[in-house]
């Protein structure tokens, strides 16, 4: 079972931003980078190599979920996974994200003492589900 470290959070809210990162960085220890809009995120993943996507639906320009479209379509980047994040928690848009791939959908305004260990369940689940496809 592989050990999540690696996130890429892609949010146009900076409060938003500066939350997760107390969050995910300062008390969960992810290995955390961050960006404020879809292009910049595309700039970033052959650096970062992020495990995971952690993505805002809404944002201006690119939304998440045409950045996750883009980076599938990219044989480098195809397998990164991705948990979407938004303010708008409908039932059809969440079904739809999961249909196209998502992992899960998050709502906003979310606890940022509980958001590590929601992140890491979901990707426990992942991960046992990879592992059931092998055997």
């Amino acid at each position: 079972m592989t050990t999540l470290t690696t996130i890429l959070h892609v949010d146009d809210d900076e409060d938003i931003l500066e939350i997760a990162r107390m969050a995910l960085q300062l008390v969960d220890n992810f290995d955390l980078y961050q960006c404020n809009s879809g292009p910049k995120a595309l700039e970033m993943l052959d650096d970062v190599k992020p495990q995971l996507l952690l993505l805002d639906v809404m944002m201006p320009s690119m939304t998440g979920p045409d950045l996750f479209d883009i980076v599938r379509s990219n044989e480098r980047h195809r397998d990164i996974p991705a948990i979407f994040m938004t303010a708008k928690a409908e039932d059809e848009m969440s079904k739809k994200l999961l249909e196209g791939g998502a992992l899960d959908v998050f709502t906003k305004p979310f606890d940022p003492m509980t958001l590590g260990s929601q992140i890491r369940t979901v990707w426990a689940k992942r991960e046992k589900e990879i592992a059931n496809c092998k055997t």
